[in-house]
């Protein structure tokens, strides 16, 4: 049997100009981007590099993807690009500073499926049990709408958080792993 994490040289890669995985959920970009800029402000090129060091050079956006966000985020009013030579150095306002503070839970989600992201990347395949399991997963949660208490999204939330933590930690030792 072949290993899943092996990696297949027949496998087709996506070339230049094809989609790979889809590293970012919607809005998780721009969070991203504007926490960076709250750190220190950067050019585009910049954050680029960046966010390329976060996946290990696994991953580097393209600046088709980079410069729409930082001009929606600018047109936001969450930064201002300041013309410094033939670039903009971009910078966070006080607005960006406020809109990141408010987002901090939604922040740590960012993180948190980087580091699921980095380990697809590297080219670990999800085996078909596990991409049932997710189905399964997804459909408890679209059977489970309309009965959200705080409590209930707070518990739903943590069992979310705690089980995506657990999976990017990497395989329990099977030693020590208890089960159920």
């Amino acid at each position: 049997m072949r290993d899943p994490a092996a990696h297949d040289p027949f496998e087709r890669r996506p070339g230049r100009g094809e989609r790979g995985p889809r590293v970012f959920a919607p809005g998780d970009l721009k969070l991203l981007m504007l926490s960076m800029l709250a750190e220190q402000p950067g050019h585009g090129y910049d954050l680029i590099r960046q966010i390329e060091s976060l996946f290990d050079g696994n991953y580097t956006p393209s600046p088709g993807v980079i410069y729409p966000t930082l001009n929606f985020l600018e047109e936001a009013e969450l930064i201002s690009g300041q013309v410094e030579g033939s670039k903009r150095l971009y910078v966070i306002t006080e607005a960006g500073r406020n809109a990141l503070s408010e987002q901090a839970i939604a922040l740590d989600g960012v993180r948190m499926r980087i580091e699921v992201s980095k380990r697809a990347l590297r080219g670990h395949d999800r085996p078909p049990e596990i991409h049932e399991a997710v189905g399964n997963l997804r459909h408890a949660l679209h059977m489970h709408s309309g009965r959200w208490t705080a409590e209930e999204i707070e518990r739903v939330r943590n069992l979310l958080n705690d089980t995506a933590k657990a999976i990017a930690s990497g395989p329990a030792d099977p030693v020590t792993e208890n089960h159920p």
